[in-house]
């Protein structure tokens, strides 16, 4: 191949799906000159699976990038065309809000945001290649022989790297949607000595709306309360669309089942690893052979479009066999495929390969971020690119690293588990996953994480202002409520018994009353005549606060021991060969890792706390040995 000289720049960001995004704009807005490559500029920001940002965990993510100063959010306030907060009748931990987003929309606005973009340069073409020098990142190639002097580059190649689609019995190299895969980058990164391996996704079929029958579908209407993503969105978002409900049936199962020997899930033609947490209707049926029905809920893809996603109906089977199986289902009889439902292998990197700030730890300058990772998502995505986008700027800039915690919130949950426990299948953050998921709700995101945007010059001091105006009327009002008593009037009694709550003997605390369970702001009102004006997101602080105060005091407990072994730090150069005490396994394994501490350690699999205990031994008897000689 000719190649020639493209210029120079700071940084080259691989891919512009939700990783890629977030990675080049924050890299840009950091004042690093930028590179963002795509396969097809028609791509950018592309849902090639379901038409939603958000949900169980992922809300909390798109929350808590939005409070970094990320992207998503205020892309999927301004792209939703309906909004619901799921788990509302749980406890505020696991509230998650989900946008079903117009597809095409979402693209457009995150395309234009790129370019729009000071300091960043928006190009379609594949990079081929990742040149180094000295064993770091120099230059990346495209297909087109450009050579593009680089410092760094961040891999967010999603699906693409090495991607092969199936249906049935049919396999073509591709991407989702179609596309062009990415062949070549894979032999490159291998050259790097990394390791990759294969995982698998994959899509359910879409219809068209004009062939579905709505009156055998239950209506899914959005909230009518409806909160914007966005701590920032100014207006309010409204519900332009409707989703609705269907199920399948045993005739569903039963066509599933007669054709198992065609599915490349169970013939062998899929070698990849797919998700655990989102399997196909056939592994459905196979794993759950006892279940009469399964939920299905049909979306639309956007405004200006018939095509409805079937959420829940994902499926490698052949095409014929997949329309079969559609027309099994009730309102679904005459429905037409626009797009058939297909699997989708891909390359990705063993993510214990990077350390917390999402580098590579053989090849400094390399990054990388999303599912190159091994996650499985658009918000898993999206937060590991902004943590790779601002560690790659930082580190050109002479800053130290960007890292969050476990106990900062789901981000950091996530990127620990990844590089620390590395994962068998595409990862998917779910709130269980977090030790402190009473603390880390979406609804204080920006509480948690905003001070740190700023920090990083991501967020505004506006922006920042408001939060803290905002927590300062939380604390006003709780302050408030504990001063304030009632007598107790029979009106009180009587309020209180309605709400199946027992009434008070004596004088008590509003505070005190809005602790029990069964007692909110609204049936306080009239007891209440000083309450100052408040913002609906300040009597929501305030309650879960009151509420939950118990808990939140434990989990911050658990948050200071697990910050204490946090700070402990291990020394990177470590001789873990030369260290008594540990078991083969603990040595392999923490030289692979190289945890950053003894609470990293801890968290590593196949290390036991005994083996911990053991290099806490080593390390104290060193320091001694070195401060006695």
């Amino acid at each position: 191949m000719i190649t020639y000289d493209a210029g120079t720049y700071d940084i080259a960001v691989i891919g512009a799906g939700h990783a890629g995004i977030e990675a080049a704009l924050a890299a840009a807005r950091l004042g690093l000159r930028t590179l963002c490559f795509t396969v097809n500029l028609d791509s950018v920001g592309n849902m090639p699976c379901n038409p939603a940002i958000g949900g169980t965990g992922k809300g909390h993510l798109v929350r808590e990038l939005d409070a970094l100063g990320g992207e998503m959010a205020r892309a999927a306030d301004a792209a939703g065309i309906q909004f619901r907060m799921l788990n509302r009748g749980k406890g505020p931990a696991v509230h998650a809000l989900r946008v079903q987003a117009d597809r095409r929309r979402y693209q457009e606005i995150m395309k234009h945001t790129l370019e729009r973009q000071e300091n960043l340069f928006l190009r379609q073409a594949e990079v081929v290649s990742i040149g180094l020098e000295n064993g770091r990142v120099a230059s990346v190639t495209t297909h087109t022989g450009a050579v593009y002097g680089v410092k760094a580059a961040v891999v967010a190649s999603g699906t693409y790297l090495g991607g092969r689609t199936i249906v049935g019995e049919v396999v073509r190299s591709s991407g989702p949607d179609g596309l062009a895969a990415a062949g070549e980058l894979t032999r490159c990164l291998e050259a790097m000595g990394l390791s990759l391996r294969r995982f698998k996704t994959g899509t359910p079929p879409r219809v068209n709306a004009r062939s579905v029958d709505f009156s055998r579908l239950e209506r899914q209407p959005g909230d009518e309360d409806i909160q914007p993503f966005s701590f920032s969105t100014p207006g309010p978002v409204a519900n332009r669309a409707v989703c609705w409900l269907t199920y399948t049936n045993e005739r569903t199962h039963e066509i599933i089942r007669r054709n198992l020997h065609r599915s490349p899930l169970y013939g062998g033609v899929i070698q990849g690893v797919g998700p655990r947490y989102c399997p196909s209707i056939e592994t459905k049926v196979v794993t759950f052979p006892d279940k009469p029905r399964h939920q299905l809920f049909i979306e639309p893809m956007g405004l200006d479009t018939e095509e409805l996603y079937i959420q829940g109906l994902s499926s490698s089977l052949p095409e014929e066999v997949q329309q079969e199986v559609v027309h099994s289902i009730a309102g679904l009889e005459r429905a037409e495929i626009q797009r058939p439902a297909y699997a989708i292998e891909y390359d990705c990197l063993d993510p214990t390969e990077l350390d917390a700030t999402l580098e590579c730890k053989k090849v400094p300058g390399l990054y990388g971020a999303g599912q190159f990772n091994g996650s499985s998502g658009y918000e898993e995505a999206a937060v590991q690119g902004f943590v790779a986008g601002v560690n790659a700027a930082r580190k050109l800039l002479g800053l130290g690293p960007f890292i969050l915690r476990r106990s900062d919130g789901y981000i950091g949950t996530l990127i620990d588990d990844l590089v620390t426990k590395g994962t068998d299948e595409p990862y998917r953050i779910m709130t269980s996953r977090s030790e402190y998921r009473l603390l880390h709700r979406q609804d204080n995101a920006d509480e948690r994480l905003s001070a740190k945007g700023l920090e990083l010059g991501l967020v505004s001091p506006e922006r920042h202002r408001q939060v803290l105006e905002k927590y300062a009327a939380v604390e006003r009002e709780l302050r408030r409520l504990e001063e304030t008593h009632l007598p107790p009037t029979p009106a009180l009694r009587a309020m209180l018994e309605s709400r199946g709550t027992a009434p008070t003997v004596s004088g008590t605390s509003l505070a005190d009353l809005l602790r029990r369970p069964q007692v909110d702001y609204s049936c306080l009102a009239p007891f209440d005549p000083g309450r100052p004006p408040l913002d609906r997101a300040v009597q929501e602080q305030v309650s879960i606060r009151l509420k939950y105060e118990g808990y939140i005091r434990r989990q911050l407990r658990d948050i200071q021991e697990f910050q204490r072994m946090e700070d402990h730090r291990i020394p990177p150069e470590v001789d873990y060969a030369a260290v008594p005490g540990l078991r083969s396994e603990a040595r392999q394994k923490l030289a692979a890792i190289r945890p950053r501490s003894f609470g990293q350690a801890m968290r590593i699999s196949g290390v036991s706390p005994a083996d911990v205990t053991a290099l806490m031994v080593w390390a104290e008897t060193g320091k001694e040995g070195r401060h006695g000689g």
